[in-house]
């Protein structure tokens, strides 16, 4: 078994970090939180998820991969190299050893059945397409790339009355920036006809269901496993740190709606505390996931999962 791979009933679970590290600041990125919540559990988000010295957010970009029913799939893809990024620069033109790294999980790019783009961010749908002789071209030629409807329609720029004009110049940049996502990283797999559009409801095998969630995005989806007596339902952006347990209606600077985000991410907690499904996000690091309990108003975790704390 890969290693940093955990079993739930019939389906592994292996953890790939594309990137890791500091970015910008743990109340940049969930502006409602107060300095009192992270100092009050400062003996469990640090260091983990936020170093006290420098007020710094810590998170992973990282990939799911799954091994279910014969099949290989993998759930978000990252950055990506290559890429022109002017919404945030610290991931314009990198350079890393992603595939390499899948690799030592025994997945070539020709093994993988199926990608799970959760919704349509730079950091979860980069490494959908890799750049050779000059073009984006899809890194994973037989995969079925699953994409929600209601993301594609937003995000993509022959469609602008679908996304609100920007109000500021920062609102513009992120725009511009969700242009060149849209066409270096969805449009390539589209035009090869490796896209499934879905709404609704997706199933893709007896053990894995995807399920709109949204809020963060119009199209933000959840990936829901139930194997045996297993549970667990990969989230996304839904929550970018464990704050938001403790905390459902603190949303992220990168949400959409935030009415109706918040309302999603209680709605999924709530769900997650009832049946003891284990919660994955997509970018915590340390044990990169937990069960969670009702405590009160909100929530709290319960348990973390047995990754391995890199």
């Amino acid at each position: 078994m890969p290693e940093d791979t955990i079993v739930l009933g019939d389906v592994e679970i292996t953890r790939v970090v594309e990137w890791s590290g500091p970015v910008r600041t743990v109340r940049f990125i969930i502006p409602d939180s107060t300095e009192e919540i992270w100092q009050d559990n400062r003996d469990w988000l640090a260091p983990d998820f936020w170093t006290p010295d420098d007020d710094a957010y810590r998170c992973h970009i990282q990939t799911w991969v799954l091994r279910s029913e014969g099949r290989t799939i993998l759930v978000d893809t990252g950055v990506g190299n290559d890429r022109e990024r002017p919404q945030i620069p610290l991931f314009a033109g990198l350079k890393t050893d992603y595939l390499e790294r899948l690799r030592r999980t025994g997945v070539e790019p020709e093994d993988v059945d199926v990608v799970v783009n959760t919704h349509i961010h730079y950091d979860h749908v980069g490494w959908n397409t890799e750049l050779r002789d000059g073009e984006w071209q899809p890194t994973f030629p037989n995969a079925t790339y699953l994409i929600p409807r209601a993301d594609y329609l937003y995000f993509n720029p022959e469609n602008p009355s679908r996304t609100r004009a920007p109000r500021d110049e920062h609102e513009r940049i992120r725009w511009e920036g969700g242009k060149l996502v849209f066409n270096d990283s969805i449009a390539p797999v589209y035009r090869a006809g490796q896209a499934v559009l879905w709404e609704g409801a997706y199933r893709i095998d007896g053990n894995l269901l995807l399920e709109p969630a949204p809020g963060h995005t119009p199209g933000s989806s959840v990936l829901t496993l139930r194997s045996g007596t297993d549970r667990a339902v990969f989230v996304g952006d839904m929550m970018h740190s464990p704050v938001q347990v403790l905390e459902p209606g603190w949303n992220s600077c990168f949400c959409d709606d935030l009415k109706l985000a918040a309302k999603t991410r209680r709605a999924y907690l709530s769900r997650a505390a009832e049946l003891g499904e284990l919660v994955i996000p997509a970018h915590w690091p340390g044990h990169g996931a937990a069960e969670v309990r009702k405590d009160g108003d909100g929530f709290a975790i319960s348990a973390w999962a047995p990754f391995s704390r890199d």
